[in-house]
């Protein structure tokens, strides 16, 4: 080649017969696109949802963790080789794409400084980086092979083989054709020219030689490459395709908003069969990457219950396979959900068959806790809790299939607007002591109400968080009020366990009450009231500003209206993070300031983002453990693995689950129990009661209330 002419190559230098090419591609793209279309098909069974509103934030947040893969890069060493993998093969794509345009459609962009800098140096760089990607993969894969990578240990290993092979195929063939041509831009493809030197060295001298090594790794790289596209369909790889399509239509609404549910007129209530769920829910399915960082993460999981998040999601898109495989027979087509409109011989029997039952055992949609930390650390925000939930409905509103201690809970709903049976207090036991409280009904309108919410007002031990609070709010002087027997559950251990329409029931009066009552601004002790205030009220006409007991301390705390004494005794103390104080709502910093004003903090292994449930969680407070399946010991394990004399939390169930739990561990260790306390137990432990009785806060500061 002349060394001065414009850089560039000619596309089938040394290739014969290029008419093969197409005549392989069309086979290739056939099998691509039937199997394709079989997927969409499977997709579109599902019920119509808008997944399209908010495009440009869908497009900034597809950006970040699409082609940036923020949340794939959470793992570091994992991330990068993900990263390196799949942008290797994106540029890849790209060049053949420029390929295409310059052979195909004549456009001449294969030349000049387009061709050196991207052509030449990116292909080659990134075709390597995706080699150590592919590379580590495998070595996770089949070497570390760690607990979460369960599923597909053949298909797998077939999949990153063949791109393995394929990627050093190229190199190959791009070495042979710079050391026979003598390329004089050989060194912008440092790779390629390496692989070329390679070969030199182990022989490969002879032109003769050279051209037809380069001819059969040309084709068989070809026939590689065409076979891995037919193939993709079929295969784990199609998440190369749909990841970046639930990445884009994900849900947008806060993580602790449920999905709407339409009851009146409703011809079933919840999921059923496959149909029943919405054509994101099925996409879903084929998005999985099987990664396993849900299995690494869920609580239910970890202590041997048969939930595994991977496995559920791995059981649906089984299930969903069947139906692009067989015919609708006359006798299955009455039982398809209602209103899906679909062709015969598109779907299989396995469309009308119900979930649970069939491809999901019943025990395993009820060992979830709603935690959410599958969907947390889902890299394809699959969204596993929304799923369960739906399948919860139908067995709960229409089949009535549910044990009878949830059920218990949910009658007691019914009947007495708390879900805790046996339960002896009242509403206002708690604060028949406390002259310094009083109902709205006494007061009038206040700055704030303190909605206590049953599993405080009802239960001996967590009463005396409620105390607490009260006892905090008056020596900062705060205008508050509490309901007393007005206040009813919100509803959300109804909502969770599946029974929309008591929910709604409940959420409707205590709307109408706080409305009624002028209530504005609401403080809550448990966060799951919290999450209930803030997230799915207002879809009801419920608008109410809400804050969590924790905030507002930790507020009051900054404003100088709350005197400490200092550090208290049970000092260092470890934090729990309820789920849906901190995953549902992003609460995490304040529970800390309240920790670091008290002492010195030393925090779980799990904790923040990654926190560990306590087991109480989507109306499972209400339901039996068996034997060596209590999620609340394996946190009180991780608790006591700190060291820490004291364990705080900012949610009266995880008070109750970790103080059971702590009791188990601590007597399997053989050491004493160290406390469970609210942090708003611990700051009214704390408080300097001779500052407040000479008359703290100082004007400044907000003054003193009558």
């Amino acid at each position: 080649m002349d060394p001065m002419a414009t850089p560039t190559r000619e596309v089938f230098w040394n290739i014969e017969h290029t008419w093969l090419v197409y005549v392989l591609l069309y086979p290739t793209a056939i099998a691509f696109v039937y199997g394709l279309g079989r997927r969409v098909e499977g997709w579109f069974m599902g019920k119509p949802q808008i997944r399209w509103d908010r495009p440009w934030l869908r497009l900034k947040l597809f950006l970040r963790d699409g082609l940036a893969q923020a949340q794939v890069l959470r793992e570091r060493r994992a991330g990068l080789a993900h990263l390196a993998f799949s942008w290797g093969f994106l540029v890849l794509t790209l060049a053949t794409v420029a390929v295409f345009l310059q052979h195909d459609l004549g456009i001449p962009i294969l030349s000049g400084n387009f061709y050196l800098y991207f052509q030449s140096l990116v292909v080659d760089l990134f075709g390597f980086a995706a080699i150590i990607g592919v590379v580590y993969v495998l070595y996770q894969r089949y070497v570390v092979r760690p607990p979460r990578l369960t599923h597909g240990v053949f298909s797998d290993g077939v999949l990153l083989v063949g791109f393995l092979v394929a990627l050093i195929q190229g190199y190959v063939v791009e070495g042979l054709r710079i050391v026979a041509t003598q390329d004089p831009w050989g060194i912008w493809s440092p790779v390629g020219y390496a692989t070329g030197q390679l070969l030199v060295a182990l022989g490969v001298r002879e032109l003769p030689l050279q051209l037809a090594l380069h001819r059969f790794f040309w084709w068989t790289h070809l026939v590689t490459a065409f076979a891995g596209n037919a193939y993709l369909p079929y295969s784990k790889a199609m998440h190369l395709l749909v990841a970046p399509l639930s990445l884009f239509f994900r849900e947008l609404e806060p993580a602790g908003r449920l999905r709407p549910m339409e009851i009146e007129g409703a011809e079933r209530l919840g999921v059923k069969a496959l149909p029943d769920f919405t054509w994101k829910d099925l996409l879903d399915l084929d998005a999985c990457t099987e990664c396993g960082r849900c299995q690494e993460v869920c609580p239910a999981h970890a202590v041997g219950k048969p939930l595994n998040p991977k496995t559920f999601i791995l059981d649906l898109q089984r299930q969903m396979a069947g139906l692009a495989r067989e015919e609708v027979t006359p006798a299955v087509r009455p039982a398809l959900a209602p209103g899906v409109q679909v062709a015969a011989a598109t779907l299989a029997e396995d469309a009308a068959l119900e979930i649970v039952g069939h491809s999901i055992d019943p025990e395993v949609i009820w060992s979830c806790t709603t935690c959410n930390a599958c969907v947390e650390v889902c890299p394809v925000e699959i969204e596993h809790v929304a799923k369960i939930i739906d399948l919860r409905r139908y067995q709960v509103m229409e089949e009535a299939a549910i044990d009878e201690t949830p059920q218990q809970a949910l009658q007691g709903l019914e009947d007495r607007a708390h879900p805790f049976r046996g339960a002896q207090a009242s509403r206002t036991d708690w604060y028949q002591d406390l002259p310094y409280v009083k109902t709205l009904a006494e007061t009038g309108p206040v700055d704030y109400l303190y909605w206590v919410g049953c599993a405080v007002a009802l239960n001996e031990r967590t009463q005396r968080t409620a105390r607490a609070l009260a006892r905090i709010l008056h020596a900062a002087g705060i205008d508050f009020a509490v309901l007393g027997e007005e206040e009813l559950c919100t509803g959300d251990p109804a909502r969770r366990m599946g029974n929309e329409y008591l929910f709604e029931l409940l959420a409707r009066q205590n709307i109408d009450t706080l409305q009624r009552s002028q209530v504005t601004r609401i403080i809550t002790t448990c966060p799951h009231c919290y999450n209930t205030f803030k997230n799915e009220y207002g879809a009801l006409g419920g608008l109410f500003q809400v804050v969590h007991h924790t905030e507002l301390i930790e507020e009051l705390l900054a404003q100088g209206r709350l005197p400490l004494k200092g550090p208290v005794d049970r000092s260092p103390i470890t934090l729990h993070d309820p789920c849906y104080l901190g995953r549902y709502n992003g609460v995490y910093q304040a529970p800390r300031q309240l920790v670091d004003a008290l002492g010195e903090r030393v925090e779980m292994e799990r904790s923040r983002a990654r926190s560990f449930c306590c087991g109480a969680g989507g109306g499972r407070y209400f339901m039996d453990d068996r034997p060596g399946q209590r999620v609340n010991v394996e946190r009180s394990r991780q608790a006591l693995a700190t060291g820490a004399p004291t364990v705080a939390t900012a949610c009266p169930f995880c008070t109750l689950m970790l103080e059971d739990g702590v009791r188990t561990a601590a007597r399997e260790a053989g050491r004493e129990a160290p406390e469970v306390k609210d942090l708003a137990e611990l700051v009214a432990e704390a408080l300097d009661e001779e500052a407040l009785a000479a008359g703290w806060p100082p004007e400044e500061a907000g003054g003193r209330r009558a």
